[in-house]
């Protein structure tokens, strides 16, 4: 076990985040995704640690609009299907935050590597 010098922040869809996804191709019925199905695509970010709520509320705050843009992009790469307005209200409608004040490393053979984020990586990309 390593402790990594980072926090967690996980970013789970609200309602109305599901909402946007099923209107992007819009089904009859049972073939919309639910809440429990994206959650199972939510996503983890490191970040530096943080020592008070407030500390975390400033960062996020900070990195919404970012952190929106990589969640509507694992949804849909076609930014013209986006909400017009990217901003804290959109972020606090769509997404909520929980945060976590350790990020341990359970994996003791797997060295840690570093790889930027591209569109390649947010999206399924199966060959089917």
């Amino acid at each position: 076990m390593k402790l990594l010098n980072r926090s967690a922040l996980s970013v789970r869809p609200t309602q109305s985040f599901l909402d946007w996804i099923n209107a992007l191709e819009p089904t009859m019925g049972d073939d919309d995704l639910t809440l429990g199905d994206v959650e199972r695509e939510s996503t983890i970010y490191l970040i530096p640690e943080m020592d008070t709520p407030e500390a975390l509320e400033t960062f996020v705050h900070e990195r919404c609009v970012e952190i929106l843009e990589t969640e509507l992009r694992a949804w849909e790469e076609d930014e013209r299907q986006w909400p017009e307005t990217l901003d804290w209200s959109l972020f606090q409608s769509f997404l909520r935050v929980e945060h976590s004040y350790l990020a341990i490393d359970l994996d003791d053979e797997t060295a840690l590597e570093i790889s930027d984020v591209d569109d390649a990586l947010l999206l399924d990309n199966d060959p089917a």
